[in-house]
């Protein structure tokens, strides 16, 4: 499986690479949202300040959805998706290798956007440990139930639509546990003993195994 997972990650961030799709086309989707936020509450910093930590995680899951829908893309371009299958490759490590190559270009993708709302929000962070943690673990929850869902719409001529609706009803939880997180860390408040925080481990750890167990079936169909 681990084998398996670190072809697939290692193929994907190579391709990202060398296309530079992330670059060109989730960056500058991050750095609009964070500017025009900025001009519109101009007047209002300590209102800029409340808004982040939801402004943060909407951001970080419209990014994440351009990142998914571009991952299983690939693999729909001449039944490549088939393939996989017909080399082999086990099931759950081509899972958690997508997991993976989106995970590292959305921490990279986070890092810019934690750092606009620093510089552009005059936001005070505190503890910078444990925000990266929990901001870490809630996206792994996401990505956790995107990969399968882009898997399972892959094929569909209307997945740009499906897949934004299959996913945002079940990672709410995320967005309210991570934006509580990051409200708690900005008041000083936060910790790994943070009950918002045990939320987004539990997510994430219980659609990681689920994705791990059913992705067989779902490259299947």
């Amino acid at each position: 499986m681990f084998k398996a997972a670190k072809v697939i990650a290692v193929k994907d961030l190579r391709i990202e690479l060398r296309s530079k799709v992330v670059l060109n086309q989730i960056l500058p989707f991050v750095a609009v949202v964070l500017i025009i936020f900025a001009f519109a509450f101009n007047k209002y910093p300590a209102l800029l300040v409340t808004v982040a930590p939801g402004l943060y995680w909407v951001t970080a899951l419209f990014s994440s959805l351009l990142a998914l829908q571009r991952s299983f893309s690939l693999e729909s371009e001449n039944n490549a998706k088939d393939a996989l299958i017909l080399y082999g490759l086990d099931p759950a490590g081509i899972y958690i290798g997508k997991v993976i190559a989106v995970l590292v270009e959305m921490v990279l993708l986070e890092v810019f956007l934690t750092l606009g709302i620093v510089f552009l929000y005059s936001t005070h962070l505190h503890e910078l440990a444990d925000l990266a943690f929990s901001s870490i673990v809630g996206t792994l929850g996401i990505l956790a139930v995107g990969v399968t869902f882009s898997a399972m719409t892959s094929a569909s001529k209307a997945k740009e639509t499906i897949l934004p609706l299959l996913l945002l009803p079940v990672v709410a939880p995320v967005l309210l546990s991570g934006t509580k997180a990051w409200e708690n860390e900005i008041a000083g408040k936060a910790g790994l003993g943070d009950p918002w925080v045990g939320l987004l481990i539990l997510f994430a750890a219980a659609f990681l195994a689920l994705g791990t167990l059913t992705f067989g079936s779902v490259l299947e169909e």
